[in-house]
């Protein structure tokens, strides 16, 4: 499986999220304590968002710990809302365009975890994906998939009900052909402006997902760390495995649920898929 991390809040150098912490997302590509793999060094990717009119993607196929150009990148891109993802392939090429996350237009993506069966149901899934989208389908990936899937079903105009239909569809297809499980994973979806993630698996046994708590309880209960005191009340991260060594600064994301984080505000509240109607 794979280790991922979505970060939104006051603009930071990723370098300060993805180095600087003890058992930091990039320690975690060579030895993860909560993953099924220790090591994720398939490929790594980031994305972030800046002035620029769509947000910036560098992927590459080299180990996260290893790479020198994702080091010097961090340590000068400055960002308020960016997705970093260590890869552990299972079933795919490794090769760039398979890393994660994904992009289209304003939107990320990227996903820990499986289709079951994906091989299976490839056909089922490719070709329920919108005619005009069908193209920019770089990879191999179920990821991918998926994404285009939530994006054929509306998420750019309702992330969760898109992504609900989308594992909706996945787990029909699969358990049409026999899958009992057929989806498993945690989600991380974002346009610039709103943070989704989802923690949901077929089986009740989903992947680990955390996020931090409201940065303005920490700052009372540690009024001598720095790093509280220098980023905004509303900044969040969200992680497959917690990060730093702060006590109680995480909250582990309950199974079959879903967070947003956005100008509204944050919320938690249950999720669940929305199967396709039933043809009559």
């Amino acid at each position: 499986m794979c280790r991922w991390l979505a970060y939104t809040g006051s603009p930071i150098l990723l370098t300060d999220v993805l180095y600087t912490p003890v058992h930091s997302l990039i320690d975690q590509s060579l030895k993860s304590k909560l993953g099924a793999e220790t090591t994720n060094g398939d490929g790594f990717g980031v994305g972030w968002y800046d002035t620029a009119p769509v947000p910036g993607i560098f992927r590459s196929i080299e180990p996260a710990w290893n790479d020198q150009n994702l080091r010097e990148l961090a340590g000068h891109v400055t960002s308020p809302l960016f997705f970093a993802h260590i890869r552990a392939a299972i079933g795919s090429a490794v090769q760039q365009t398979n890393c994660h996350p994904f992009r289209h237009g304003r939107w990320l993506f990227m996903h820990n975890g499986f289709i079951d069966g994906f091989a299976s149901i490839k056909r089922d899934l490719v070709l329920a994906v919108d005619e005009s989208l069908f193209p920019d389908i770089k990879g191999g990936t179920d990821t991918e998939v998926l994404f285009f899937l939530a994006l054929t079903f509306g998420l750019q105009d309702d992330a969760p009900e898109a992504v609900a239909r989308a594992i909706g569809f996945v787990e029909a297809c699969g358990r049409h052909r026999g899958i009992e499980y057929p989806f498993q994973g945690t989600v991380a979806t974002t346009d610039g402006e709103s943070l989704w993630a989802f923690r949901y698996s077929s089986e009740g046994k989903s992947r680990s997902l955390f996020f931090t708590r409201d940065v303005r309880a920490l700052r009372e209960e540690y009024p001598d760390r720095e790093v509280l005191r220098e980023v905004s009340g509303d900044t969040r991260l969200v992680v497959s495995e917690p990060v730093g060594t702060l006590p109680g600064a995480w909250v582990e994301m309950p199974e079959a649920s879903y967070g947003m984080v956005g100008k509204e505000g944050d919320r938690l509240v249950p999720f669940a898929p929305k199967p396709p109607p039933k043809s009559r």
